[in-house]
């Protein structure tokens, strides 16, 4: 992105991701277009708002649905880059209807914004937000990686509509834009694979299920004793920051894992805010055997599939291109950790 003038556009502003992607941009002096599905929400919408008194003239709001076909013609004219990061983010537990609730949005939501990029001549990048979950279906998936190392060079292969419908649709999402891409030379694609995103969120009324599952561990859901779930884990901000470097540097190609090389778990992340939140007493203090939570998991929404393929099983993570060719470096796990636990009771407070 040489010059900074040209407008450039973030599907999903109002999002955990898009909001502090919108706002590092306009603190780089670019002039955003952003969409959002209805301006009529004020909860979503308002930090947004606050963005575009703080930078004037430098953001502009449009409303723009994933399903409706034409929907971002309006918001990506004149445009050179985009970051396309419009996609719901579900837990299991929160999927009804994978195909509807997930997929749809991913694949549909894909489809119309690259039509609307053959469509706007100006574009040259588009900087696609998917997820390590297009790369691997269950922890247990990357068991037969090369070293059991995560790495950008496999597509998930085992995720399918009835299992595990998020995988799925971010799988089928990011292949039908590398598809769209290898199908002309007018534009090129970066792709950005984050690992679970926490951190400070700008948006109180944000769905993320990166926030549904700290809010768990919050409100002490596992107060009796934290299972053996690990995730592989990025800060929102150096998140935010991938997609700018991925549009700003001309040599960026394929795909950036963005999560740190080490896992975390549960209990590790109890121990962290413990040790700065004495007080919190409903973060658990010790681990849960293997043996309750695959009794009780099917209670919380947990099948034993799920949970043969994920419980006690941790990977290394080969991050490598996004150090090297991005430049990120990441932050403490502990200073995520911090801000996004205060920036959850901050908005809780503000809510009362």
């Amino acid at each position: 992105m040489s010059d900074i003038e040209e407008p450039v556009l973030v599907t999903g502003g109002s999002g955990f991701v898009g909001s502090h992607l919108v706002r590092q941009l306009l603190e780089r002096g670019y002039r955003v277009h952003t969409t959002v599905r209805s301006l009529a929400n004020p909860t979503k919408v308002q930090p947004l708002r606050h963005m575009r008194d703080r930078f004037p003239g430098r953001l502009e709001l449009f409303e723009a649905d994933l399903l409706a076909e034409g929907s971002f013609d309006r918001a990506m004219a004149g445009c050179r880059v985009v970051f396309h990061v419009a996609s719901p983010f579900l837990m299991p537990e929160k999927i009804k209807d994978g195909r509807k609730d997930v997929v749809e949005p991913a694949l549909l939501g894909t489809r119309n914004v690259l039509a609307a990029i053959e469509r706007t001549p100006s574009v040259d990048r588009l900087v696609f937000t998917s997820t390590v979950g297009a790369i691997f279906g269950d922890y247990i998936d990357v068991l037969d990686m090369d070293g059991q190392v995560l790495s950008e060079k496999y597509f998930n292969t085992t995720s399918t509509v009835e299992n595990n419908p998020y995988h799925y649709s971010k799988t089928v999402a990011e292949q039908a834009a590398w598809d769209a891409e290898r199908a002309q030379d007018r534009w090129r694609m970066v792709a950005v694979n984050p690992g679970l995103v926490l951190g400070p969120s700008l948006a109180p009324a944000s769905e993320s299920g990166s926030l549904f599952l700290l809010d768990e561990l919050f409100k002490g859901y596992f107060f009796y004793g934290a299972p053996d779930f690990s995730f592989t884990v990025v800060d929102v901000r150096d998140l935010a920051a991938a997609h700018i470097a991925a549009a700003e540097n001309a040599d960026t190609y394929g795909r950036y894992i963005l999560a740190a090389p080490e896992m975390v778990s549960f209990l590790q992340m109890s121990r962290i805010l413990r040790a700065r939140f004495p007080g919190n007493l409903r973060l658990p203090r010790w681990g849960l055997p293997h043996w309750p939570v695959r009794i009780l998991g099917p209670a919380f929404g947990l099948t034993q599939d799920y949970i043969r393929k994920h419980l006690g099983i941790r990977f290394v993570v080969d991050n490598h291109r996004s150090v090297d060719e991005l430049g990120i470096t990441y932050r403490p796990i502990e200073e995520t950790l911090t801000d996004h636990y205060q920036a959850w009771r901050r908005q809780r407070t503000d809510s009362r």
